[in-house]
């Protein structure tokens, strides 16, 4: 069983091409499952479409669920097409998000941080000129706000748990307890984190999260899945095979999808 949850389209603002464009990279990648997982509009803001360049319109998003479901209709015997969204995690506007996502069928949703201390993660300035202890600092509040978005029931993944080290590699070596007390919760919550390998368009280089949290995370309990988290059609599935010879080899003997909000365990 081959599946693909983590994959994006044009209506984000800065990925490339059409649903249907993933849904048949993904047929020719031999996929039996693609989830269609595009960034979530600003809830918590005033503006139908406050960031243009990172998702979607407030007013788009119905547009959006009935387009994939209009192709998961249409591509039934072909592939499972499901209906999904990467959802930011924003503590002060949890209920506004709740809400809008009661009122659609998703088969899953992935939680991820992309701002922390108010700032992106991916924002390699944050880390100058801070001393070893605000190094921590940031790491922990990082790794805080994970642990809130597993235990917050709104997601049954989460994303790129470590890829505040995308542009930073050094974040990796940042010493903190922190990141196996949140894996810990995470395996307590029940929520599966996603093997993420966009990682390697970024400076890091290679997969979110680290082979070393993979195996800190078998260790906890914690459930793992599968997302080229793709901005283009051609990453679709990539590096799949690789991904699931690697968690072999640490030691895990299921991943998992999710249809309805239900998990779906398959063998490695």
């Amino acid at each position: 069983m081959k599946f693909d949850l983590h994959t994006h389209h044009e209506r984000c603002g800065h990925a490339q091409d059409t649903i249907r464009d993933y849904i048949e990279a993904a047929i020719a990648a031999g996929l039996h499952v693609i989830g269609i997982s595009d960034h979530s509009p600003y809830f918590g803001s005033s503006e139908d479409r406050a960031q243009p360049a990172i998702a979607m319109a407030k007013s788009e998003f119905p547009r959006y669920i009935e387009e994939v479901l209009q192709l998961k209709e249409e591509y039934a015997n072909k592939i499972n097409v499901l209906l999904g969204v990467e959802s930011d995690y924003f503590p002060e506007h949890v209920d506004i998000y709740k809400q809008e996502y009661a009122k659609y069928p998703f088969d899953y949703i992935i939680g991820s941080v992309h701002l922390s201390g108010g700032v992106s993660i991916f924002n390699r300035n944050r880390w100058k000129k801070l001393n070893a202890a605000e190094h921590v600092e940031h790491k922990e509040e990082y790794y805080r706000l994970i642990a809130e978005s597993a235990r917050s029931g709104m997601f049954q993944i989460l994303g790129h748990i470590d890829a505040m080290k995308g542009f930073y590699p050094a974040f990796s070596d940042i010493p903190t307890p922190k990141v196996d007390e949140t894996l810990k919760i995470i395996g307590e919550s029940g929520v599966a984190i996603e093997i993420n390998t966009s990682g390697k368009t970024k400076d890091v280089g290679g997969w979110y999260p680290s082979h070393e949290i993979l195996a800190r995370a078998l260790h906890y309990g914690v459930e793992v899945t599968f997302g080229s988290d793709a901005h283009i059609p051609s990453r679709v599935a990539d590096d799949w095979e690789e991904v699931q010879k690697t968690l072999k080899e640490i030691g895990f003997k299921q991943w998992v999808y999710f249809e309805k909000k239900q998990k779906q365990i398959v063998a490695l």
